[in-house]
């Protein structure tokens, strides 16, 4: 039992470390985000990584989703005789909560895992105590750029994933439900209200900066060698997907219940 308790009083001082420590990185971000000069061109190119470079993956699996939900839905539409509201079911189901946590989640298993990966191994050669020796601040360097491109590129992603998936449930609800066109598009946006795509756009920026900033805490953080790198990875992999599905939660409770 005393085993027990040792071990959880130190997973609590490691989590309050770890917050304390990506506000303290959060903090940094914001000042030099406003401090000249303004590299456009390494926002850019991080952008490109993040959203241009992602975009098959996001593809293959806002397509899958809308499918399956649509195939999911259809089982229990077709026993009430409505099948004609799964274009609805579908692009509300996307549009609030699927197309943003899914397109979130994917960005930060391929580039969260990619900016901690590549961070870490800086940490490890010694090449950010380098940026240091040149008077260059490394979060300026290297953090701000990510955190910029995450922020605009994540919500680009989900309208695209949104799409997507809308154009899965189109599929199977046109050429295997037998609805038409033209009734699946009318439902589909009759159903959508404007909170709706705002509610899932607004939480993306939120996603976004959580992906740079975890990933980013983490590569500093490296101990280790390719070791520590390794491990680095996997727990900004791990601590991006907590927060991103604990800040859905809340954004959600604040604009369904506390601001309907």
């Amino acid at each position: 039992m005393k085993k027990f308790f040792i071990a959880v009083g130190r997973e609590a001082i490691s989590f309050f470390y770890f917050l304390g420590g990506l506000a303290n990185l959060t903090g940094h971000t914001f000042y030099w985000l406003f401090v000249p000069p303004f590299r456009k061109d390494r926002v850019f190119e991080q952008a490109k990584k993040a959203g241009y470079d992602s975009l098959l993956l996001v593809s293959l699996i806002a397509f899958f989703i809308g499918v399956i939900l649509a195939l999911q839905t259809a089982v229990m539409m077709q026993r009430l005789g409505s099948e004609m509201y799964i274009a609805s079911i579908v692009a509300i189901s996307i549009v609030r909560e699927l197309g943003p946590v899914i397109t979130a989640l994917v960005v930060a298993g391929r580039v969260g895992a990619a900016i901690a990966a590549e961070i870490g191994s800086m940490q490890v050669t010694e090449q950010i105590d380098a940026l240091e020796s040149f008077a260059t601040n490394p979060i300026k360097y290297l953090v701000v750029p990510r955190l910029l491109a995450l922020t605009v590129t994540v919500p680009i992603l989900t309208i695209y994933s949104d799409l997507v998936g809308i154009l899965g449930g189109y599929l199977i609800c046109v050429y295997k439900l037998g609805i038409s066109s033209s009734m699946y598009l009318h439902i589909t946006f009759d159903g959508l209200q404007l909170k709706d795509v705002f509610t899932g756009l607004f939480k993306t920026f939120f996603f976004g900066m959580i992906i740079a900033f975890v990933s980013c805490y983490e590569g500093f953080n490296v101990e280790g060698g390719a070791e520590g790198v390794g491990k680095a990875t996997m727990r900004a992999v791990v601590s991006a997907f907590i927060l991103i599905i604990a800040a859905d939660c809340f954004l959600t409770a604040i604009f369904y219940f506390v601001f309907p």
